[in-house]
C-alpha cells in the first residue's frame, strides 16, 4: 500500500451549512494526477437520487437546460484559483439549492488508479440574524469636546434552527475606510483592532453585553482621532463537520457620527522683537467649546532651538489647575480670563531671546469631588529676539613712534572717541591684528597678535607669543578710552598694517560679561626703506721691509653704509704656505678682537711667543695688528676678517654683515740649509709583545750648521689603518728642550722615544699588540739659531709614512695553555688514583668466611 498512488479530488467535509439568499463558494482540487499541470472539472447537482449538470470548466455544452439562465447571468460559475482547484459560486442561494454537489474531474492519468469526483451536502437555512441601533433608532450625531467621554449600543441576535454563534465588531470610518475598534469574537474573546491595543489596556475603551442582546461600546479621554462614523458589524458563524468555525453571513449598521471639538492652545502674538531692558509680554489663550466646569493648568517653557522637547526645554513658570503659581523675582504668570493666561518678564535681557511655549491641560471634576485631566496640548513656539542696546563709539588708530632703522621702537594708540549712549555697565576691550602689505591686490588674511577680555586679561595670539612673554611687545591701556601697542625693538618681519577692534562687552543680570560690539579702526602702516648693507675693508702694511726678528705691524681700515650706529669685530688670520696639523684649510685664526673690544687669541699655540701678538683698536673703525719676533715659519697671507653688528632687541647685537680685507704677504728670503726627514725600521713586520724600533731621520742640504744651532721639535703619528683614510694619532713628542710627552694609551704596550744622535730620533714600542701596527710617520719642526743668537723656527717637514705589521706567534700563545693543561691533568689523574686505592684498602673491605667443601672422589658407575 505505500507504494500506491493516485488521483485524489478533495472538496469539503459536509454538511455545508449556509443561509438563504447569500454567495455560497464551494472549492474543489485535485492532486497526484498524471498529465497537464492545469486540471478541468466538472460539477453535478443532486436534491435525491439523479445528478443534473451544472457547469464545466472545459465544455460550454456541459450546462443542463434548468441552470443554463442562472449559468448565463453569472448567479452560478466557475471561479479558478490555480491549476488544480477551482470554487463553484452560487449568488443568492435559494432553498431549492439544497442537496448534493459533485465534483469531477477527466482523466488524464495514463492509468486508472485513485478517485475522480467527491461529494458535498449543502443545507440552506432561514435568514434569522437581526442587526439593529439603540432601540431601533437610526444613525444619531454626537458632538463631544476633546477629553469627554461617549457611549453607543447595538443589538444584535438570531433565529437559525442551526446551533451558530455572533461575532460582534465596532468600526469607526475615518475616510473612505472602516477600521476596527474591538470585537466580541464568535469564540467569546475581546479583540481590539490595530492602533487600540493600548486604549483597550488602559480601560479608556471597552465592550460590553447587556440585556436583550445589546452590546455597547464605552470611549473615554475621547480625542480628534475618534470622530467619525461608528458602525456595528455582525457576523454568523457556524462550526463546520471539520471542527473549523465557517463565516455564514454578516450584517452591519450604523449606530452615530461622532464629532470631536480639539482643544487648541496658541500664543496671541507671533515672532516678537524686544529690546533690552524691556518687558516682554506673552499671552496663552485656550480654544475650547467645553462649557461645563472645567480648570486650566498652564506652565511657560523656554529653549534655545524650536525642535526641542519638553524635556530639554527650561520651565519658566506654572500655575496649576488650583491657581497655584510658582514663584519667579523677573517674570510672573496672571489669568486674564477664564482661557487666557499671560506671561510677563521684566527688564529682557539678550540671553533671553530663543523660543517661548506654553502647555496648557484641561482639568474636570469628578463624582468623588477629585479632579481629572482630560486633555493636555502644547503651543507652537514664539520666537523672541532681544535686541541688545549697543552703545555709539569711534575708534581712531595713530602711530606716535615709527622706526626708520631695523630694531628702532614702534607705538601704536588706539582711542575711543564721540561715545555715546553708554551706560556704567559697559566696558570697553581691545584686540589688536597685524596683516601683511603686499603689493598689487592679493589679500593676506589678518592675524591676531593679542586681545583682551572683558576683565582686561591679555590673551596672546599665535603670532609673536614667544616676543610678548618676553618683554619685546607691550600692550598696555594708558586711560579709561587709550590702549597702546609698543614693539620695543622693530624687525623687517614686523613691516606691514596694524589695526585695532574696540570691543563693547556689557553685563547681564547674572553678573556675566557679553560682547555686544565690535568696531574696527582704519589701518596703519609700518614700513621703512631699506637697502643692502655695505661693508669695506682695507689692510695696509706699515713697514714694507723687514726681516726675521724683526716687528710685524699691519693696520685695517673699515667702511659701512645702511649700518644704524654699528660696532665692528676683527679677526686676524694666516694662510700659511705649508699645511698646519690644526688648520686642515691651511688658514689659522690668530687672534680677534669683539665689538665690545675683548681680545681673545685663537689659534696661536707659541707658547714661547704668547704676548707676541697683539691686536688694538686705534679708531672706531681703524685696527692695528703686531707680531713680535716674527719667524720664517710666520710667512703666509694675513688678512682682516671683519663683521658688523647693529644693536638688537634687549640690548643685544645682531649681525648685519661680514667683510674680508686685502691680504698682506710676509716672506722672508733666507739661504739657510734644507732639511729633509724619513722614517726607518730594520723589522717592520714582528710578533706580539717583541719591542718595534722607528728612527727618524733627518738630512740636511746646503749650508751646514753647527749642532748646536740646531734644534728640533719631533712628534711622532700612527694611522690605525692601511689606506691612511683614519685621523692620525699622536703617540708621542720631544721638544727641542728635551721634554716627551705621551699621549694616553689603551692597551698593555709601551712607548719611549729618545734621541740618539744630533738628527736620529728613535721610537720605541714595548709588548707590540694587535691595535699597534698601522702607518707610523714622524711630524719635525726645525729651529736655527741665527747670527744674532735668535732662534727661527722654519716650517714642519712630515715624513713619509711607514707600515708597522703585528703577528701572532702561535707557539708562543699556546705555550702556557698546554703546560698549565698537562700539569692539571697529570695532579688530577694521580688524586683520582690516591682516592681509590684508599677506598679499597680501608672503606670497602670484607671478610668473607669460605665453607669447607669435602674433598671426595667421584664413584665409578659399575662401583655405585
Amino acid at each position: 500500500l505505500a507504494f500506491c498512488r493516485g488521483r485524489i479530488v478533495r472538496v469539503p467535509k459536509g454538511p455545508l451549512i449556509r443561509v438563504v439568499g447569500t454567495e455560497v463558494a464551494i472549492p474543489c482540487s485535485v492532486s497526484d494526477y498524471d498529465g497537464p499541470s492545469e486540471q478541468n472539472f466538472d460539477w453535478e447537482f443532486s436534491r435525491e437520487t439523479d445528478f443534473v449538470r451544472i457547469v464545466s470548466t472545459w465544455d460550454s455544452t456541459f450546462t443542463s437546460e434548468e441552470y443554463q439562465k442562472r449559468v448565463g447571468r453569472g448567479d452560478i460559475k466557475l471561479r479558478r484559483s490555480s491549476n488544480d482547484a477551482v470554487e463553484l459560486v452560487i449568488r443568492n442561494i435559494q432553498p431549492a439549492d439544497q442537496g448534493r454537489y459533485k465534483c469531477s474531474t477527466p482523466s488524464t492519468d495514463a492509468t486508472v488508479q485513485g478517485n475522480y469526483d467527491a461529494e458535498v451536502q449543502v443545507k440552506v437555512i432561514s435568514d434569522g440574524l437581526s442587526v439593529s441601533g439603540s432601540k431601533g433608532r437610526s444613525s444619531t450625531s454626537l458632538r463631544l469636546s476633546e477629553g469627554d467621554s461617549f457611549k453607543l449600543r447595538c443589538s444584535a441576535s438570531t433565529t437559525s434552527p442551526e446551533h451558530t454563534h455572533l461575532h460582534v465588531t465596532w468600526q469607526i470610518k475615518s475616510g473612505s475606510s472602516w477600521r476596527d475598534i474591538l470585537s466580541l469574537t464568535h469564540e467569546g474573546k475581546f479583540q481590539p483592532g490595530p492602533g487600540y491595543e493600548e486604549r483597550y489596556r488602559s480601560g479608556d475603551i471597552r465592550l460590553d453585553t447587556g440585556a436583550n442582546d445589546t452590546y455597547r461600546l464605552s470611549v473615554s479621554q475621547a480625542s480628534s482621532a475618534d470622530g467619525g462614523a461608528y458602525r456595528c458589524l455582525v457576523s454568523e458563524w457556524v462550526r463546520g463537520a471539520d471542527g473549523s468555525w465557517q463565516k455564514i453571513q454578516e450584517k452591519s449598521v450604523e449606530i452615530a457620527t461622532v464629532s470631536i471639538q480639539r482643544t487648541d492652545v496658541v500664543i496671541s502674538t507671533s515672532n516678537v522683537s524686544v529690546t533690552e531692558r524691556d518687558s516682554l509680554d506673552l499671552t496663552c489663550n485656550i480654544t475650547t467649546d467645553r462649557s461645563g466646569i472645567f480648570q486650566a493648568e498652564v506652565m511657560w517653557y523656554f529653549s534655545a532651538s524650536p525642535d526641542d522637547t519638553l524635556s530639554d526645554a527650561q520651565l519658566l513658570l506654572s500655575m496649576d489647575h488650583d491657581s497655584v503659581v510658582s514663584d519667579s523675582t523677573l517674570i510672573s504668570l496672571s489669568r486674564v480670563d477664564r482661557n487666557s493666561y499671560r506671561l510677563l518678564v521684566r527688564d529682557v535681557d539678550v540671553e533671553d531671546s530663543g523660543y517661548y511655549f506654553c502647555e496648557a491641560a484641561i482639568w474636570v471634576p469628578l463624582h468623588n469631588g477629585s479632579w481629572h485631566k482630560v486633555v493636555e496640548r502644547t503651543s507652537a513656539p514664539v520666537s523672541v529676539v532681544v535686541t541688545a542696546l549697543e552703545p555709539d563709539y569711534d575708534v581712531f588708530l595713530n602711530a606716535s613712534k615709527t622706526p626708520k632703522f631695523s630694531d628702532d621702537p614702534t607705538e601704536l594708540n588706539c582711542r575711543i572717541t564721540n561715545v555715546q549712549d553708554t551706560e556704567a555697565n559697559i566696558r570697553f576691550a581691545v584686540s589688536w591684528y597685524y596683516r601683511q602689505h603686499l603689493p598689487g591686490d592679493d589679500v593676506v588674511a589678518e592675524e591676531l597678535l593679542a586681545t583682551m577680555d572683558a576683565d582686561w586679561t591679555l590673551l596672546p595670539g599665535d603670532r609673536g607669543r614667544e616676543r610678548i612673554q618676553n618683554g619685546e611687545i607691550i600692550f598696555s591701556k594708558k586711560s579709561a578710552d587709550t590702549f597702546s601697542l609698543r614693539i620695543q625693538w622693530t624687525s623687517e618681519s614686523d613691516r606691514g598694517d596694524y589695526f585695532c577692534v574696540i570691543s563693547a562687552w556689557s553685563r547681564h543680570r547674572n553678573n556675566s560679561w557679553v560682547k555686544s560690539k565690535d568696531v574696527t579702526s582704519a589701518s596703519v602702516n609700518i614700513f621703512w626703506a631699506t637697502q643692502d648693507y655695505t661693508l669695506t675693508v682695507e689692510a695696509v702694511k706699515l713697514k714694507p721691509f723687514f726681516v726675521a726678528g724683526h716687528t710685524f705691524e699691519m693696520t685695517c681700515k673699515v667702511s659701512s653704509k645702511n649700518i644704524k650706529t654699528p660696532r665692528y669685530s676683527v679677526l686676524i688670520t694666516a694662510e700659511k704656505p705649508f699645511t698646519d696639523q690644526s688648520s686642515p684649510n691651511g688658514t689659522t685664526r690668530i687672534i680677534s678682537l669683539n665689538q665690545d673690544s675683548v681680545v681673545r687669541l685663537e689659534d696661536w699655540t707659541d707658547q714661547a711667543r704668547v704676548d707676541g701678538v697683539v691686536l688694538e683698536k686705534v679708531q672706531e673703525n681703524e685696527f692695528r695688528y703686531r707680531m713680535y719676533q716674527t719667524q720664517i715659519s710666520d710667512a703666509g697671507l694675513y688678512r682682516c676678517v671683519v663683521t658688523a653688528w647693529s644693536p638688537g632687541g634687549g640690548g643685544m647685537w645682531r649681525e648685519a654683515v661680514n667683510g674680508l680685507s686685502n691680504p698682506i704677504q710676509i716672506d722672508f728670503q733666507t739661504s739657510g740649509p734644507v732639511f729633509n726627514v724619513s722614517v726607518h725600521s730594520d723589522s717592520p713586520t714582528i710578533y706580539q709583545g717583541e719591542v718595534a724600533d722607528l728612527l727618524c731621520i733627518i738630512t740636511t742640504e746646503g749650508m751646514p750648521l753647527e749642532p748646536d744651532d740646531m734644534s728640533f721639535d719631533v712628534s711622532w703619528f700612527a694611522v690605525r689603518s692601511f689606506a691612511l683614510d683614519r685621523e692620525p694619532v699622536l703617540l708621542a713628542s720631544l721638544d727641542r728642550r728635551g721634554i716627551v710627552t705621551q699621549s694616553r694609551r689603551n692597551g698593555s704596550s709601551d712607548l719611549s722615544l729618545e734621541r740618539i744622535s744630533p738628527l736620529e730620533f728613535r721610537l720605541r714600542v714595548y709588548g707590540c699588540e694587535d691595535h699597534d701596527f698601522g702607518n707610523h710617520y714622524c711630524v719635525v719642526t726645525p729651529w736655527v739659531r741665527s747670527a744674532t743668537g735668535v732662534w727661527q723656527r722654519e716650517p714642519d717637514i712630515k715624513a713619509k709614512p711607514i707600515f708597522l705589521s703585528v703577528k701572532m706567534d702561535v707557539l708562543n700563545a699556546f705555550k702556557y695553555p698546554l703546560l698549565i693543561g698537562i700539569g692539571l691533568a697529570t695532579v688530577i689523574g694521580l688524586l683520582s688514583c690516591l682516592i681509590g686505592y684508599c677506598s679499597s684498602r680501608w672503606c670497602c673491605k670484607k671478610e668473607v668466611q669460605e665453607t669447607r667443601r669435602e674433598r671426595r672422589r667421584l664413584m665409578s658407575m659399575e662401583m655405585d
